[in-house]
């Protein structure tokens, strides 16, 4: 397992592609907050249900000055998919070979069916206007996540 993040830690930079192919940097995004949150795979049960809360909750998140971004191992065009079918009006950045998964701490072993495996472990970072985490949830589950994370936010 990677060494996991804590509040106060600066966020490991990153250059990731959107769903259209475009660059994100997590540099470009200095100025305001920003939560990223990592999930297994796009259009599955647990991940889309989680993509579809923040989806609900994206208005009072970003009234509050949050921009919102989902990663995981997807390609760029299954998260293009994903995106346009579930009306996720946030971006969705592709990490395939999980190198940024690993800097965040959140590829190792995890449960799965009873067998421990290696994979995306389930979590979500909110980080401030100069790119230090003040979140770091680790292992979360998919369901109720976003309220949760609101109220740790109070928005």
């Amino acid at each position: 397992m990677t060494t996991r993040l804590e509040p106060g830690d600066l966020a490991p930079s990153f250059t990731l592609v959107d769903q259209d192919e475009r660059p994100v940097t997590l540099e470009s995004l200095r100025g305001g907050p920003v939560i990223l949150f990592f999930y297994p795979e796009a259009m599955t049960p647990g991940c889309t249900t989680e993509a579809c809360d923040f989806r609900d909750s994206l208005a009072p998140l970003q009234a509050a000055g949050y921009t919102i971004l989902g990663v995981s191992r997807d390609a760029p065009e299954k998260l293009r998919r994903f995106r346009e079918r579930d009306g996720l009006a946030y971006d969705l950045l592709s990490d395939p070979d999980h190198t940024v998964h690993e800097q965040y701490g959140v590829w190792g072993d995890k449960m799965n069916y009873g067998k421990v495996v290696q994979g995306v472990i389930r979590s979500t970072f909110v980080l401030d206007a100069e790119g230090r985490v003040t979140q770091a949830l680790y292992n979360i589950k998919a369901t109720g996540h976003v309220a949760r994370l609101r109220g740790l936010l109070g928005v």
